[in-house]
């Protein structure tokens, strides 16, 4: 019941990034029961690689908390985070990820790596996928079919 709850809140912060011209992804931190951290995808408007919902998100919880560790924390996200934001998960310590939809292009928590799960690593975290998935998947499509079609008429 709570994932679906703060899972609407980062699809919430997708929204805002699709109405900003972004890949409409969205990610919440969550520590403690409450709602520390928000945010969108923001790679086009500040032209930042690491412009990512989650990134952002974890970076702005570490600084509400006044620490690094991220220990305690669940991060729940719209998109399979990839390689870079689980990495990052991996070294923030974090206890858990929910995602929505899943990534078969670049989701590093289960679908094409399982960094959350490397037993090579010195820290593993739980993660639940599909959490509102349709929704944020068709949120998705939608963003990606206009984009096309924006990119289509300028040709």
């Amino acid at each position: 019941m709570d994932d679906e709850r703060f899972m609407e809140l980062a699809l919430e912060q997708a929204r805002i990034a699709a109405s900003l011209g972004e890949a409409p992804i969205g990610a919440v931190v969550v520590h403690e029961g409450r709602v520390i951290a928000a945010a969108c995808n923001r790679r086009e408007i500040d032209q930042d690689p690491a412009g990512h919902a989650e990134f952002l998100a974890m970076k702005r919880a570490a600084q509400v908390l006044g620490h690094w560790r991220l220990s305690g924390c669940t991060v729940y996200v719209t998109l399979e985070p990839c390689i870079m934001c689980a990495g990052l998960m991996h070294q923030a310590r974090i206890d858990r990820c929910v995602y929505a939809a899943a990534d078969p292009k670049a989701g590093a928590l289960g679908t094409l790596y399982s960094v959350h799960a490397d037993e090579r690593l010195n820290h593993r975290f739980e993660v639940t996928a599909g959490v509102c998935a349709q929704e944020s998947s068709a949120l998705l499509k939608e963003f990606f079919a206009a984009l096309r079609a924006r990119n289509k008429a300028r040709e």
